[in-house]
């Protein structure tokens, strides 16, 4: 579709920009290995995030007065495009990302007036960062059994529980937490969201060592933390209504979060072409076609996001069909980092220490299953879509309807008594 005059200047302005201020994506952007930490990357993360948003390019659709563009879903995409080659920190784990892909838009849309005008700005600035507290220890897929407990005590919360696979939490000064809050109702029904400083004595944090020997992931530990009922995010007890908000916009509704794409002509698959070429292997046949695969399923992939960020942003699509675009990830993530190492062969394993591209290579491939898993993992997606968007029939659950008290209660007796009773 052809720009019309408008959105073509700002095309032409954002290219030039990235040209001026940015630099080019290397082979080996966004890996994290050993070497590297979200600690050590954080102020330079935080200082780019704010030169871009000072240049007006984060929260571009975002409302004048929460601190936006108040621009279109077009104008987004357009920078997204623009870009998505140069060295500006991705949607994705760490705590500047998830602040403004993820955070933003839910509270956007359940927080009240005067939290979207103080909150969100200082997110959007990087002023304050933000991330998710989802799962526990025993609550992972299965969110809603979430155990972490917020009690009211006068005006106040009382928050004390845990938190695990949390990214970038080592970083951030806030994080947007589920807790329970009323345990005589069922399952989904007595949850509620609470913002919760990281930085207070009450709060625990520690990063945990990752196959790929970084530490983006980390658990929390809440000890009586208290925090002013203002600090509440959305009504009481509908805590699952705010979650299936922040978990569509986790994988993509409304156009946030979704990965910046290359869209329209583009060099063949440029990470595999450099790294068949730097071993040699650029015109052996078989890994041109594997190449090939990689370049189409890319193709595929970003016309998905492309045009389904836009529908959802205007509002043209069930925010949940965001679980086709997670999905698709999730399947094709671990197929191409498996077409790299195939690529790679050996060097994958064992490389020099200036080959940045089988050192790519070979991170990517530990990580490759992450987009599996994180967020909702492909089982939980293929659920979504099939009981929610076309309309089959739900799995049964024994624990439905149940006061969550009754389902703990159950549990206890599971493999003793047999399976509790639908």
């Amino acid at each position: 579709m052809t720009d019309s005059a408008e959105l073509a200047k700002y095309r032409s302005d954002a290219r030039a920009w990235c040209e001026a201020n940015l630099e080019r994506k290397s082979a080996t952007f966004g890996v994290r290995d050993e070497r590297d930490s979200a600690l050590a990357s954080l102020d330079a993360d935080r200082a780019l995030r704010r030169k871009v948003y000072s240049a007006g390019y984060i929260g571009i659709s975002i409302p004048v007065e929460y601190g936006g563009q108040g621009l279109t879903a077009e104008h987004e995409q357009i920078w997204a495009q623009e870009s998505a080659s140069f060295a500006v920190p991705q949607p994705g784990g760490v705590a500047t990302n998830v602040s403004v892909s993820i955070v933003v838009p839910t509270i956007l849309a359940h927080g009240t007036e005067e939290q979207k005008r103080e909150w969100v700005p200082k997110l959007l600035s990087s002023d304050e960062l933000w991330v998710q507290l989802l799962s526990e220890p025993g609550a992972g897929s299965d969110l809603a059994g979430v155990l972490t407990k917020a009690e009211k005590d006068g005006e106040s919360w009382v928050i004390t529980g845990s938190k695990v696979w949390s990214s970038g939490a080592l970083c951030a000064d806030y994080g947007i937490l589920l807790a329970r809050t009323d345990w005589d109702a069922a399952k989904h029904s007595g949850l509620t969201w609470f913002k919760v400083p990281l930085k207070d004595p009450k709060v625990t944090v520690r990063a945990i060592k990752e196959i790929n020997g970084s530490e983006e992931f980390c658990e929390e530990f809440f000890d009586e933390l208290v925090l002013p009922d203002t600090a509440r995010i959305g009504g009481l007890n509908d805590g699952w209504t705010v979650a299936n908000s922040l978990l569509a916009f986790e994988r993509g509704a409304g156009g946030h979060g979704l990965p910046a794409r290359k869209t329209g002509r583009r060099p063949l698959a440029p990470d595999l072409v450099a790294l068949a070429r730097q071993h040699g292997t650029l015109q052996d046949g078989g890994v041109r076609q594997l190449i090939a695969k990689a370049q189409t399923d890319d193709f595929v992939y970003d016309k998905m996001i492309e045009r389904m960020g836009i529908a959802m942003s205007k509002r043209l699509m069930n925010p949940l069909a965001a679980s086709y675009i997670k999905l698709a990830r999730g399947v094709l993530e671990p197929q191409r980092v498996n077409i790299a190492m195939e690529i790679a062969g050996h060097r994958g394993i064992a490389w020099k220490s200036d080959d940045d591209e089988a050192r790519a290579a070979s991170t990517n491939f530990l990580n490759g299953r992450i987009w599996a898993i994180a967020g909702g993992s492909n089982q939980i997606q293929r659920n979504i879509i099939s009981e929610r968007l076309l309309g089959l029939p739900r799995e049964p659950g024994y624990d439905t309807g149940k006061p969550f008290r009754q389902v703990l209660e159950d549990a206890k007796n599971w493999g003793t008594k047999g399976a509790p009773k639908a």
